[in-house]
């Protein structure tokens, strides 16, 4: 008697779900166009391993070691997630859903409290500080996925590997460090029912925040810029950022800022080869009251905001403005004349400069000069005594 013929589409994405286990467990075959690629990846991988399926799995946190070692770590991605993990929890309140913040190997380092009534046993057990929600360790999940291929992902029902976690709906999202590295993975989680929102849009947007701020905190001693072609969204995730070392080379960019620039933050360039500024030039921005027009070397006109890092507990931003001339978008070229700074100067020529002419403004008053600054009148005396462009031995930023 011949097999009834399959059905040549589906109308919901479980049908093709369904069909996806289907052909890769049963029949071996290679489920492509039914479910995600990542998803496909990651059974492969799961199979790989000898995996299996039907087999149940426990959510077992890292040994108390790892686990202090885990939150030691990542001091820094806790620190700049702790606002915007808040947020999201409480505008999650009226869901299900549980937030995760896991470090770059999978382990949970954050977990909302659970919301609603309903019995959620899986995400008991998973959502906890020091459990290993690593692909090795539970299959195929979306945090499991981003911890290891570093792209945002989400999974949903039947697209997990295991069939126990087949009530789970999750989606996450990468966190990068200054290095481009992968420091964490924010991911949301609800249980036997899917997301009633564009969760996917959700994590990414709140994992973008969180790497902002996580740049910002490791580049203390970096020219931080923000830009956009539209000033109305700096300092939002939709603003690009990029650090800039004290040689005048690029640190890092982040995402946004890649593809505005198409720059290789890897290759280190010159600055002014991607902001069609000299250092001095782009140093100078720091002192104007408004964001500056620039136009990129590709012909992008941006507007720009230029922040100076604290590395010795100064804060060069609070210093007495000069009033910068603020430059329209049509007179930016990439050979625009220095205002403040000489373009061979350093960050740390500028940050002397900046602390001599504050000093000035004040009249010579050291404790006002402080207080300006934001730093106490001891870390100033140190600093005015240290050799030009080096940094106190210690710093103190009371």
């Amino acid at each position: 008697m011949a097999e009834p013929a399959r059905p040549l589409f589906f109308q919901t994405a479980e049908q093709r779900t369904a069909l996806a286990r289907q052909r890769f467990f049963d029949e071996g075959e290679r489920p492509t166009g039914l479910v995600n690629e990542a998803v496909i990846q990651s059974w492969m991988r799961c199979t790989a391993a000898r995996r299996d399926a039907r087999q149940a799995v426990s959510f077992d946190p890292v040994t108390r070691s790892r686990m202090h070692a885990c939150l030691t770590r990542n001091q820094q991605l806790l620190a700049a997630g702790n606002e915007d993990l808040q947020q999201l929890a409480a505008a999650l309140l009226g869901t299900s859903c549980r937030v995760l913040l896991t470090d770059g190997q999978g382990v949970v380092i954050h977990a909302s409290a659970p919301l609603g009534t309903a019995p959620q046993p899986l995400l008991d057990a998973g959502s906890r500080v020091g459990v290993n929600l690593a692909e090795g360790e539970i299959g195929t999940t979306a945090p499991g996925i981003v911890a290891r291929v570093a792209s945002a992902c989400t999974v949903h029902g039947a697209e997990h590997f295991h069939e126990m976690l087949q009530t789970l709906h999750c989606a996450a999202a990468p966190i990068r460090d200054v290095h481009g590295r992968l420091a964490g993975v924010l991911d949301l989680s609800i249980e036997g029912s899917p997301f009633g929102f564009d969760a996917a849009g959700l994590v990414a947007l709140y994992a973008s925040t969180i790497e902002n701020r996580l740049l910002r905190l490791q580049s203390p001693a970096h020219l931080v810029l923000q830009f956009q072609a539209s000033p109305r969204v700096l300092g939002t995730p939709l603003e690009g950022l990029a650090g800039v070392d004290v040689n005048g080379q690029l640190a890092w960019l982040n995402p946004v800022a890649q593809r505005l620039t198409g720059a290789n933050a890897l290759a280190h360039p010159p600055v002014d080869e991607v902001f069609g500024l000299a250092f001095g030039d782009l140093l100078a921005l720091h002192r104007a009251r408004e964001p500056q027009a620039l136009r990129l070397p590709n012909g992008l006109t941006v507007w720009v905001r230029a922040h100076i890092g604290s590395a010795d507990g100064v804060d060069f931003n609070r210093a007495v403005a000069t009033g910068a001339p603020s430059v329209q978008a049509d007179e930016v070229t990439p050979q625009a004349p220095s205002t403040d700074v000489a373009p061979s100067s350093t960050l740390d020529d500028h940050r002397d400069r900046v602390i001599t002419e504050t000093l000035a403004a004040c009249g010579g008053n050291i404790a006002r000069a402080a207080r300006q600054l934001g730093v106490s009148r001891g870390l100033l005396y140190r600093r005015l005594r240290a050799p030009p462009g080096a940094a106190p031995a210690s710093a103190d930023a009371h």
